[in-house]
């Protein structure tokens, strides 16, 4: 049965994101975020790995060496920092972070904050998310405009709460 749990995690995570994306003015996105988890590549391999705790991901990758889901999800999913790696124009054509646009960082900031709850549950906070990524960032590849807004975000968030950040979002980021 973890194929039901599995299921149930991504719809649980697909309403939060999609909650926190109509409150800042994102409707397309919340509706279409992460369809491709339930693709066969993603879904499966979510199904087998299912803990409950944390992304099925990494435990794919600590078995095998990679994880396939990952590398399918990233590729389809603008609002992923991954999504947005490509060789740089500079000396050596270096991989370098692009600058993403302002609603996909939004829809990113929405979806650390849905996964922090979907996992974290009764436990969450608002400081959460923002714990996450500064224990993260420092294997980010990610274009120094993108991580100064999501970094922005998320301590308002952390600071203020999520509707005061929500409001913020939809008033003076998007310009709605």
């Amino acid at each position: 049965m973890k194929w039901l749990e599995h299921l149930n995690t991504i719809n649980h995570h697909k309403l939060l994101v999609m909650e926190l994306c109509f409150k800042v003015g994102l409707y397309r996105q919340g509706l279409l975020h992460d369809l491709s988890k339930y693709s066969p590549t993603e879904f499966f391999v979510g199904a087998r790995y299912f803990q409950g705790t944390r992304s099925p991901n990494d435990a794919e990758r600590e078995a095998k060496g990679y994880s396939a889901a990952w590398l399918h999800h990233k590729g389809r999913n603008k609002h992923h920092l991954e999504y947005w790696i490509d060789y740089g124009l500079g000396e050596g054509h270096k991989m370098e972070g692009m600058k993403m646009p302002v609603p996909y960082v939004v829809e990113m900031f929405c979806d650390r904050v849905a996964a922090s709850k979907n996992y974290r549950k009764e436990q969450y906070t608002d400081g959460d998310a923002y714990a996450y990524y500064q224990r993260s960032k420092s294997h980010y590849i990610i274009h120094p405009d993108t991580a100064k807004l999501l970094e922005f975000l998320l301590r308002m968030l952390r600071d203020n709460g999520e509707e005061l950040t929500c409001l913020y979002i939809r008033k003076y980021i998007l310009k709605n």
